[in-house]
């Protein structure tokens, strides 16, 4: 039961933290993804560069200290060239923990990731792990990215919810 109220409330939040005023919510149709301690919402409109259909992450949900790797399925509507950006915003509540714009195409190059610029229209399934820190706090947190093309045109609109609290009462199912 607690287990479904979570999922309930994670939902409703992922709700409010896109609200949009109502001409703008015919684009907000799309299903906000809930899993175990993490969401994902795709506030993207079907004319951005990159569709997203869908992201997992491994180990699921993450865990501060060990290595996670996410895969992304998508498929690039247009040529996506150097100088592409996106605007990165993490939050723990309301207090702003970065705000950062980021090279698309340098992150890849920086990264080594399997996919590099420029990217052709076409499915991609793009796999990368990382490390994640073991100091990260038990809290809940919110990633907000808004990407956009060489051109400025929109490319991307991603709202993440990653909670990092500690829950002792999963292992007995509630």
């Amino acid at each position: 039961m607690v287990h479904l109220l979570s999922i309930s409330l994670l939902a409703i939040l992922a709700g409010l933290t896109s609200a949009k005023p109502l001409l703008e919510q015919d684009v907000l149709a799309q299903p906000v993804h809930i899993m175990e301690g993490w969401s994902y919402q795709d506030c993207g409109s079907p004319t951005d560069a990159i569709q997203l259909q869908s992201i997992s992450l491994s180990p699921d949900p993450p865990k501060p200290g060990e290595d996670l790797t996410v895969s992304v399925v998508g498929t690039a509507k247009d040529r996506i060239e150097d100088g592409a950006y996106a605007d990165v915003v993490v939050k723990l509540g309301l207090i702003k923990l970065l705000t950062k714009t980021f090279d698309v195409c340098e992150e890849a190059r920086g990264a080594n990731a399997s996919i590099q610029c420029p990217v052709e229209e076409g499915e991609y399934t793009v796999v990368q792990t990382v490390a994640l820190p073991k100091e990260i706090p038990k809290a809940k947190f919110t990633v907000t990215v808004r990407g956009y093309t060489k051109d400025d045109d929109d490319m991307l609109c991603l709202d993440l919810h990653v909670d990092f609290m500690k829950r002792p009462f999963l292992r007995f199912g509630w």
